[in-house]
């Protein structure tokens, strides 16, 4: 799948938005801040760039001035009201950029999605189709950790009994929730530019993904960190490496509620 990178305020439009298009394409939702947007720009690598205008009034511009001159390569939309359009439109009048008005129908921003990624629309929802046909039965779990060897390992671990989907960073695990919705998230604390507390404030912030249980691990013990993670609220936490029989039984716990 294609990689959207979706900029804007967490409102009903940029969740409507991101319900939609998370259907079809791999969605990164990001703040309207320029310096969030160059570090998610280098993380997620996207294919296309959406930015919602919708009550975005004190937006960064210097957004729309770091995609022309650092990233022109990356076809730009963006979305909003006449009034808004027209606020921000002095900021990227040139062919990388393509606006559309609000209110506009979900069909149209397909179109729009597909015309600048060079798709067909109708192959794109075939795919999508295809994709999420056959499903397991089992309940989805989502491994989040920078460690390759640890994800390999966590995903030995609990394929008997679940369908496990593997996330290397915090930015690629909010593109496969966006993918598919996982019933349970094992998410590590300690990660490089998106760390455990900042993945699980972007899924909280979601309010479709915000009851979704996260159970942290952690390598480090010390009474802080385990304070510090706990104020989290989390479902669970595990220090590494997690024994199997009692990580086992606190998901079953936690998925399955007497």
């Amino acid at each position: 799948m294609k990689k959207i990178l979706l900029i804007g305020k967490l409102n009903n439009v940029v969740n409507e938005t991101n319900q939609f298009l998370s259907k079809f394409f791999h969605v990164q939702l990001c703040s309207e801040n320029a310096g969030v947007l160059e570090g998610m720009l280098k993380i997620v690598n996207p294919d296309l760039v959406f930015i919602s205008l919708i009550g975005a009034y004190d937006i960064d511009t210097s957004i729309f001035f770091l995609l022309s001159d650092q990233y022109a390569q990356i076809p730009v939309l963006t979305i909003g009201t006449k009034e808004e359009s027209r606020t921000f439109f002095k900021y990227y009048e040139n062919e990388q950029f393509e606006n559309l008005i609000r209110p506009v129908e979900h069909s149209t921003i397909m179109d729009a999605v597909c015309r600048r990624l060079g798709l067909d629309p109708e192959a794109v929802k075939q795919d999508a189709a295809e994709e999420h046909t056959g499903p397991s039965g089992k309940k989805r779990i989502l491994v989040v950790d920078d460690n390759g060897t640890q994800l390999r390992t966590m995903k030995a671990m609990l394929a008997s009994d679940y369908e496990v989907a593997l996330a290397i960073s915090g930015a690629q695990a909010m593109t496969s929730i966006g993918k598919k919705r996982p019933d349970l998230i094992l998410l590590d604390y300690e990660m490089p530019v998106c760390d455990g507390k900042m993945t699980l404030e972007m899924i909280r912030a979601d309010e479709d993904l915000k009851d979704i249980p996260v159970i942290f691990l952690t390598a480090m013990n010390d009474r802080a960190n385990i304070e510090a993670v706990l104020r989290l609220k989390p479902a669970g936490y595990f220090l590494k490496p997690p024994v199997k029989d009692r990580l086992l039984t606190e998901i079953d716990k936690i998925l399955n509620p007497h």
